[in-house]
């Protein structure tokens, strides 16, 4: 007999999805949809608005990636005005922008994905000895693998339980024949859990250090807002911008704070490679059969990131551009955000109307936010999956849906040669001793996420060198204020600001005319995995990559979360909330 699962809402992710996946009598997944349940209006609010001002509204699209739509904003802007950035500045960006992947992608595996593949109460069971033992193996490095350590956070586990409440650990599906590690195995993760929880809490502070605060922290467009101060702690100026000088020292960055910032990245690393790494080889040994699900539509795209000669010069990142498309490694595609013939976003299974009908794709640069909700009322069943049913759009690259993410930008620096992915790469493939398919997978995109964080931790260093480098021949400019007064623009402009987001391509398009936002449109990762099928009937990322699975059990379909947890989902990043009644619920005058 077949059926319809509804998974709503996925949770350990930022946003509200909803999964419903059609299943055969064998329990076998047949046809996924995925849905974006909150309305996305961010553009609206954007029109008519100074584009210096863009970054700080289009970065409270998210809480959780908190600096890329700044990043992605005032590149926008950026690109627009043909505005260039001091080196200082984009040695900058690269370390907040690294921060944040190091710091997401931790999170991310311990507290979000982690729990798919860990039984905590299973580590119950543990012997604290056995464990130490197994952790010492696992990471000879790690100081925290003590029996004592493993003893004490079992009994903080046993406490929950007791309690009859598990906490930040309840509604899990403990005891699932799924679950694959031993008691031993399990307890060592719960407790890099708890020990990441730690951990960020100082590694975040690398945001606030170059940007005055975190989350959101504060930037400028030609720039970065911290001056650099080469003096004393109460100097603050250098920044090469009247506008953005500290001559109090609040804004000023001396040599305290990057002594702080090298402290940080060392934290980083150590944890990368002690812990992330270790852990992540640790637990894939047990669901190696993993490495043959979920491997979705076989298009990955990039756009590219981290330059290291200003994002003009596309040979200087660290990441490259670019599209694979049927899993062809020897054919790196080139993509043009400007041409509007390439990317396009569809609304033909989305609740927006396009004013030339919803079959019709646009550029960004046309891009359109006209709502039309056409769903059932809530609550409901099931969604009409035939009809619109998600408020993500649907992007495509030359008409084909395409994956973003780790696993896209692991494979682009593998097809490209770079020679520390490759090496990752392989070593991953031969200790888990599963062929090189396996990177298409469930497994192989949450492996790929490990790996890249690897390779952009380890950068970290030399961005932070040559900074350092830098103040120390004397240049101390961080703000370029050439283009700073609008009368210096042209009547109409438009740019294209991209990025690599922790989950993937990031770009903001604006239009800009008589100095002011004429048009806005932002795509983000979450829209490319997670959007729903298009006129033509191609399935998203997310809907792909669920077809084959196989359900243990129904009602509570692990399955499903693995392989949508892989992609890390941000949907508040690809939709945000309104009145369930349509209704304006808040005002905001602008002058």
């Amino acid at each position: 007999m077949t059926q319809t699962i509804v998974v709503d809402p996925i949770t350990r992710i930022e946003g509200h999805l909803r999964i419903e996946a059609e299943t055969d009598a064998a329990n076998r997944i047949t046809r996924a949809s995925s849905a974006g349940t909150m309305v996305r209006g961010i553009e609206i609010i954007l029109r008519g608005r100074d584009p210096r001002d863009a970054w700080a509204f289009a970065q409270r699209i998210c809480g959780v990636c908190t600096l890329v739509h700044g990043i992605a904003s005032v590149r926008a802007v950026e690109d627009a005005l043909k505005y260039e950035v001091p080196p200082n500045a984009q040695l900058i960006r690269n370390l907040m922008i690294a921060a944040q992947y190091v710091h997401d992608h931790v999170m991310h595996f311990y507290h979000l994905h982690a729990l798919d593949w860990v039984d905590v109460v299973s580590a119950l069971k543990a012997d604290p000895k056995a464990t130490s033992e197994l952790a010492q193996m696992v990471s000879p490095s790690y100081p925290k693998s003590s029996p004592g350590y493993f003893a004490d956070v079992q009994k903080r586990v046993k406490t929950f339980v007791e309690g009859g409440q598990l906490g930040i650990f309840a509604n899990g599906y403990w005891g699932h024949p799924a679950y694959k590690l031993p008691p031993e195995a399990n307890l060592m993760a719960v407790a890099h859990y708890l020990d990441a929880l730690a951990w960020q809490r100082d590694v975040a502070k690398l945001h606030a250090i170059f940007g005055g605060k975190n989350p959101h922290p504060n930037f400028v467009v030609g720039g970065v807002p911290c001056a650099i101060s080469i003096h004393s702690e109460h100097q603050g100026h250098g920044s090469g911008s009247p506008h953005f000088r500290g001559g109090d020292g609040a804004t000023s960055l001396n040599m305290v704070g990057l002594s702080k910032v090298q402290d940080i990245i060392r934290q980083m690393r150590d944890f990368v490679d002690q812990v992330y790494v270790p852990d992540t080889l640790a637990i894939a040994g047990f669901y190696k059969d993993w490495a043959a699900q979920g491997e979705g539509i076989g298009n990955f795209m990039t756009y590219g990131d981290f330059p290291e000669k200003g994002m003009s010069d596309p040979a200087s990142y660290l990441i490259p551009s670019g599209a694979i498309l049927n899993r062809d490694l020897s054919t790196i595609h080139p993509v043009d955000l400007n041409a509007e013939n390439e990317i396009q976003e569809f609304v033909s299974h989305s609740w927006y109307d396009y004013s030339m009908g919803k079959d019709k794709g646009l550029h960004p640069y046309q891009g359109e936010t006209e709502l039309h909700y056409t769903g059932p009322k809530p609550p409901y069943a099931n969604l009409d999956t035939d009809a619109s049913y998600s408020w993500l759009k649907s992007p495509r690259w030359q008409g084909k849906p395409m994956e973003v993410g780790p696993l896209a930008r692991v494979l682009m620096l593998y097809a490209k040669g770079h020679a520390q992915t490759r090496e990752l790469v392989n070593m991953t493939l031969h200790k888990l001793d599963v062929p090189v398919t396996a990177l298409y997978s469930t497994l192989g995109r949450t492996a790929a996420r490990t790996l890249e964080t690897k390779v952009i931790a380890d950068a970290m260093q030399g961005w932070y060198d040559n900074l350092i480098a830098n103040i120390k021949a004397g240049d101390v400019k961080t703000h370029n204020d050439r283009l700073w007064d609008p009368s210096s623009w042209p009547a109409t402009a438009k740019g294209a600001g991209f990025m690599e987001a922790p989950r993937g391509a990031l770009a903001h398009w604006i239009v800009i005319k008589n100095g002011k936002i004429d048009n806005y449109q932002a795509v983000v990762p979450s829209t490319w995995n997670a959007g729903p099928r298009d006129a033509q009937g191609q399935e998203g990322p997310y809907e792909a990559a669920l077809k084959g699975h196989q359900l243990h059990d129904p009602m509570q379909p692990i399955e499903i979360l693995r392989t949508i947890h892989s992609f890390d989902p941000c949907i508040a990043c690809a939709v945000h909330v309104t009145d369930p009644d349509g209704e304006e619920l808040v005002k905001v005058k602008i002058r």
